[in-house]
């Protein structure tokens, strides 16, 4: 079986809005590619955030006066079409972008959330810190959040997820993170007691997306060489 190719994308820090703008542009190449019959083009972007909090489709409790509170903490505010309510992204976490063709893989949505989830989890017990699913979407350490999910698109998927490596936690006290109350937020580095940095997990991250999604990763250029 030939396995799907995987372009990935390192984008170092970057603003969330031009990187929103360039997976809808990602995604728009890979729908034309598959309607020509071409192969798809899949693409997976990691990226580190400059502090953003970011709401999903359930928007309706997230008010102007919220927006403004939480932009005086410097932290942009974006809303965003896919699922999930509020979390933050920042600098110190792995945010993954996969851009998919699912039927490629000749999978559902649910098994593109589980393999998400797995991915994580692997990482994690490479790592040495035991991380679990619950009956919230996203991966735990207890009930500690150390990575959430947020997605959209049943064809090509778009967001994706943000894995907490050594990210500041204090931005999560002023919200209630994916809308989940008593339940807290952890870090690798909170974990293991010492820095795991992204650059650190990326490499392990990589090996087990190849292994749950069997298939071929390639490593591109620069954020330029994507608008090509």
């Amino acid at each position: 079986m030939i396995k799907n190719l995987v372009r990935v994308y390192n984008l170092g820090h970057q603003r969330y809005s031009p990187t929103w703008e360039l997976q809808k542009m990602v995604a728009s190449h890979v729908h034309a590619k598959v309607e020509r019959g071409e192969e798809p083009g899949h693409t997976l972007l990691l990226v580190q955030h400059d502090p953003v909090y970011t709401i999903g489709l359930r928007q309706s409790e997230y008010t102007l006066a919220e927006e403004e509170r939480l932009k005086a903490l410097g932290a942009d505010f974006q809303r965003t079409n896919r699922g999930g309510l509020i979390t933050f992204l920042g600098p110190g976490q792995l945010t993954a972008y996969p851009i998919l063709h699912l039927a490629s893989f000749a999978k559902g949505i649910k098994w593109y959330v589980c393999a998400l989830e797995r991915t994580v989890i692997r990482t994690c017990q490479m790592l040495d810190v035991l991380a679990e699913t619950s009956p919230h979407t996203g991966v735990w350490v207890k009930d500690k959040k150390i990575c959430a999910l947020g997605i959209q698109g049943r064809h090509v998927t778009t967001h994706g997820l943000a894995f907490n490596c050594n990210i500041d936690l204090q931005w999560f006290d002023h919200i209630i993170p994916c809308g989940i109350k008593d339940k807290g937020v952890t870090s690798l580095s909170t974990e293991l007691k010492r820095d795991v940095t992204v650059e650190e997990v990326t490499p392990i991250f990589l090996q087990m997306f190849s292994d749950i999604f069997n298939c071929e990763m390639v490593m591109e250029g620069t954020l330029e060489d994507i608008k090509k």
